[in-house]
């Protein structure tokens, strides 16, 4: 199914995944092969009954292009870069001891509903998903809370003199 679906539709999938990502070649190939794997895991979906197989691949392409789309404006300082960085210097003790000082009194100062949400996320390393079925709240409270808790978290940074 997988090998028809690509010789049938891919070369025109690719063009329609080109414009969607402003002729980058690297993530139209991205966005065709997540297109057919999404295919592939919903074969009910490729059911011409059920309407054009070519509009659904479409369609699927640019919602996943909308998706890393938004998952990328709400990425905070990401540079994107083809050089490696500098290798960082050691860093002294007593600079670390008062970076871990005013990072444990940031999130003190933060509601606890945000403070949770980023312990979960950033410091256990879960995902929303994981972050959500712990926390017993849908994942789109967590993302929410997640922006409101690095919004908050600037501020709190910046009131303890905290700068970039």
């Amino acid at each position: 199914m997988l090998r028809a679906l690509h010789d049938e539709h891919a070369e025109a999938l690719f063009a329609h995944a080109l414009r969607l990502v402003h002729g980058d070649r690297q993530r139209a190939e991205d966005l065709v092969q997540e297109t057919l794997l999404r295919a592939w895991r919903h074969p009910g979906a490729m059911d011409p009954e059920r309407g054009s197989v070519r509009a659904w691949l479409f369609t699927t392409a640019r919602n996943l292009a909308i998706d890393a789309w938004r998952r990328s404006s709400v990425r905070i300082n990401e540079v994107v870069t083809d050089q490696l960085p500098e290798p960082r210097h050691a860093v002294d003790e007593a600079d670390r001891v008062v970076e871990e000082w005013m990072i444990a009194e940031a999130l003190a100062r933060l509601s606890p509903a945000h403070r949770e949400v980023l312990v979960e996320c950033f410091y256990q390393g879960r995902s929303v998903g994981e972050a959500a079925a712990r926390l017993g709240v849908p994942p789109g409270t967590v993302k929410s809370r997640m922006h409101y808790a690095l919004r908050s978290l600037r501020l709190v940074l910046a009131e303890l003199g905290v700068t970039r």
